[in-house]
């Protein structure tokens, strides 16, 4: 265990920061060269994943912008793009002019599965670092850190108004 009296930040710890971009950077680029065949952005595979766990009459873009934990342009670039493929729609939501419902079609559907199986092995695999018995609480400990880096970053964003 490191000594406690060293910084948080001292190279002679581990340090958050520089673990989870490893983790994420590796990770995400492991992906995208597994289902670069598919023709599926790790991304695009978001949210295709968001929408079918979401609301089954579809997801507004704001929810589905939250789901991913990612930014309205972001979102509305990869809409576009997958809404040109024909994997997704865009209807106007039946109570709120200004905003849209968007679901997953046939072709998405089709596509989310070709690449699920691939997104499950990956990520199989990459936990296969740990011991069965401690992978879902290494999963558990993970979303704890994320929920406390979204609270954060919204806390950043409140202080900054």
């Amino acid at each position: 265990m490191p000594n406690q009296s060293v910084p948080l930040d001292s190279p002679a710890r581990r340090r958050l920061p520089p673990l989870l971009r490893r983790s994420w950077y590796g990770l995400n680029q492991a992906f995208r060269r597994r289902i670069a065949h598919t023709g599926v952005t790790p991304d695009q595979f978001t949210v295709m994943r968001s929408l079918r766990e979401g609301d089954p009459q579809g997801m507004t873009q704001r929810d589905l912008t939250q789901a991913m934990s990612s930014d309205p342009n972001t979102v509305a670039s990869l809409l576009e793009r997958m809404e040109a493929a024909a994997w997704v729609d865009r209807r106007r939501h039946e109570t709120d002019g200004r905003a849209y419902r968007i679901r997953l079609l046939a072709a998405g559907e089709a596509k989310y599965e070709e690449v699920r199986e691939l997104a499950v092995g990956l990520q199989a695999e990459v936990l296969a670092v740990l011991p069965e018995a401690e992978r879902e609480r290494f999963l558990e400990q993970l979303e704890l850190v994320s929920y406390a880096c979204r609270e954060a970053a919204e806390a950043g964003a409140r202080q900054a108004r």
